[in-house]
Formats: C-alpha cells, sequence, structure tokens
C-alpha cells in the first residue's frame, strides 16, 4: 500500500480555511492523535533558525500543533539541537535566546523551549541501528527520551543534500554536534585557480582549520569538519567537494542518522513538511534568499520518506522564478534543487531511507 500523505493548499474564503485552522485538520486527517498518549513528553522537532534567517516556521502555526498534542493530554516542548558550527545556536543559552527573538515563547507558541543536547551539546544517547556506515549512533538525549514527537520541517534547498525536509530534520536535527560531524565527514578542497586568496572561507571556518599561503586558501583536512561553510561564502566558486565519492556516502549516513532518531518510537512520530517560502539554502544561513517557486501548502503523514517524496514532486511541478538563485530548470517537471545547486541529487536520500527501511517513497496525495 501507498503511504498516505495529507495536503492543505494555501487558498483561504473563511476562517476555516485560515492556515491555522488548516495545520489542526491536517493534525486530525493524518492521526497524530493516535501518536500522543496521555502525559507523553511529546518533542515538537523544528528549526529556529538562524539569526538573520526569517524562513523558519512561523511560531503562530506551531503553536496550533501544540495545542492539539495538549488536546491529546500530552506534554508539548519545542526543542533543536545544538550546531556544529560557530553563530546563534552553538549552545543552549544563545539557542534558546535566538528561538525566543524568533518568536518562540511561551506567550506565542504555547509550549517551552528545551534544547535536546544541552548545555553544550553533551547530552547524548548512543542508539544502536546496525547499518552500513553507523553500527550506533549519537542522538540529542531529550530527543531519545520523549515519548512522542512531531516532525515540523520547512521545506527548502541543500547546498550538498538538494533539499532539507522530514527526513534531514531528523537526522542533523536530531543529532548532537557529536553526531553531525559524524554525518558530514566530507572535506571540501580549494580550486587553487579559481582562488583569489580574499580569505572569506578563512574568517568563517569554525574549526580555523583554513589558512592563506601565496594568496592562496590551504584547507587543513585534520581540523575540518566538513560544515561547508566556506563552499557557500566563497565569491569565487573556488572551494568544492569530492562530488562522485564523497557526497553519496554522505548522504547515506544523514539517512542512518534519521532512522537512529526514530528508533523505539513506532507509530509514536508525525510529520509536517511546510512548502512555503521554498528558499534555495536552509536555515542555517542567516539570511533568507528568495524562494525558488511558488508557496505550495502544507503537507502530513506518519511516513518521513513518502512525506519528503511527495514534498519533492510538489516543488517540482512548479514554474520557478527566473529572478531567483534558480539558474536552471524553470519549466514545470524539472528537478528544482539540481537547478540552484548543479550537483546536488536530492532524491538520493530517499532512495536509501526507503532501502533501509525508514519508510516508503510511493504515496497517496489527499487533499483536504
Amino acid at each position: 500500500m501507498k503511504s498516505p500523505v495529507y495536503f492543505a493548499n494555501l487558498r483561504a474564503s473563511s476562517d476555516k480555511d485560515s492556515m491555522a485552522s488548516k495545520v489542526r485538520r491536517l493534525f486530525d486527517r493524518a492521526g497524530f492523535s493516535g501518536i500522543v498518549s496521555p502525559h507523553d513528553k511529546t518533542a515538537l522537532k523544528l528549526h529556529f533558525g538562524e539569526t538573520g534567517n526569517d524562513g523558519f516556521i512561523s511560531p503562530v502555526y506551531v503553536r496550533q500543533v501544540v495545542e492539539k498534542v495538549r488536546e491529546c493530554q500530552g506534554m508539548p516542548f519545542l526543542t533543536d539541537t545544538n550546531t556544529l558550527y560557530l553563530g546563534s545556536r552553538s549552545n543552549a543559552v544563545e539557542h534558546i535566546t535566538t528561538a525566543i527573538l524568533h518568536g518562540f515563547d511561551f506567550a506565542v507558541a504555547g509550549a517551552p523551549v528545551i534544547i535536546a543536547d544541552g548545555l553544550t551539546g553533551k547530552n547524548i544517547k548512543k542508539v544502536s541501528i546496525n547499518k552500513k556506515h553507523f553500527s550506533e549512533v549519537s542522538i540529542a538525549g531529550d530527543i531519545a527520551a520523549a515519548d512522542s514527537m512531531i516532525v515540523l520541517s520547512h521545506f527548502k534547498g541543500h547546498i550538498v543534500s538538494g533539499f532539507g525536509g522530514a527526513i534531514k530534520n531528523l537526522a542533523m536535527g536530531c543529532a548532537p554536534p557529536e553526531g553531525k560531524r559524524a554525518q558530514h565527514n566530507a572535506r571540501p578542497f580549494t580550486i587553487s585557480e579559481n582562488c583569489t586568496g580574499c580569505a572569506a572561507c578563512m574568517k568563517i571556518c569554525p574549526e580555523t582549520a583554513i589558512s592563506i599561503h601565496a594568496k592562496k586558501s590551504v584547507i587543513d583536512k585534520d581540523l575540518c569538519i566538513g560544515c561547508f561553510e566556506c563552499m557557500h561564502v566563497c565569491p569565487e566558486h573556488a572551494i568544492d567537494i569530492d562530488w562522485e565519492t564523497e557526497i553519496p556516502a554522505f548522504m547515506e549516513r544523514m539517512v542512518e542518522y534519521a532512522y537512529g532518531a526514530v528508533a523505539g518510537k513506532q507509530n509514536k512520530v508525525g510529520y509536517m513538511n511546510f512548502l512555503i517560502r521554498i528558499t534555495p539554502d536552509c536555515d542555517c544561513f542567516p539570511f533568507s534568499d528568495a524562494p525558488i517557486v511558488p508557496d505550495i501548502g502544507i503537507l502530513a503523514s506518519m511516513d518521513p520518506v513518502a512525506i519528503d517524496a511527495a514534498s519533492f514532486d510538489l516543488v517540482n511541478q512548479q514554474q520557478g522564478y527566473s529572478d531567483s538563485l534558480l539558474t536552471t530548470h524553470h519549466h514545470r517537471g524539472e528537478d528544482k534543487f539540481s537547478g540552484v545547486h548543479a550537483n546536488t541529487d536530492g532524491f538520493r536520500q530517499i532512495r536509501y531511507a526507503e532501502e533501509i527501511g525508514l519508510g516508503q517513497s510511493q504515496y497517496e496525495l489527499i487533499s483536504l
């Protein structure tokens, strides 16, 4: 059987069609009330956005899920994990501050914020998965301890994985820095003939792994943590990675972490993907670029693979914006994410996730 994925578009002609109302209806139609048992400590896994970014899911929408969890007599909390790179979310103090500044306080969202891997990313639970790349993975302790979880994902592009949706939210988002480092484990290199020695990469590197020698950047692979910040900031596109050998393994490692994030939570996890302001890059950047396609709607499912597959297809069915970072593949049916980041293959994460049993790519799209 195909996995059901429920869809709400953005059209509205009355208060019953408001986005807040549709979020609540999606919760019901997707069967999320069966996920949350009375007294469950229920994690609402989302991304609070880096300081300067405004593409994250609106806390007004998040509050609807909070209230639905409370109707089920669950105890909801908003959560994410600390970042591998330096920024406004690398420790719990700054992370919670950023969340509050972005509207995720109790007055708006209606639930407390708990950074799931603790003050400095050391609250960790080892989870056995016995897959190709990992026998066990490091998952944030408070996510592992949660009784149930609703994963709320802003669906958008990504410089390496093609797109970020439910799978990536589970994988990177539920891992402490130790787990994020284990997933990345791909090392960029400098294309010397393109490098001008501007030092933009050196300034942004969180581990001082980049230096300038003879007016060219040099990356110390022993110090590099594979966060790819240098790739994004380079104005000359002089930093790259070995897409043929490193990225397929990176994608598989990421999917295996997603598998570990939900281990032990069978029938206790639900997913919502928000296909609104579909930006070319993730919400970890301290800015949000213009969207690459029109806003589409919101999806809900019990299957993380199916919801990402449906989201991927819905984005690609759109006519792309010519005045965005999308440089090719503007026509309906073309892969918009490789139209932004040419070497990416976002669907690879869906294929591998299906292969290891995280879910299935075949879905039935059911409109409200």
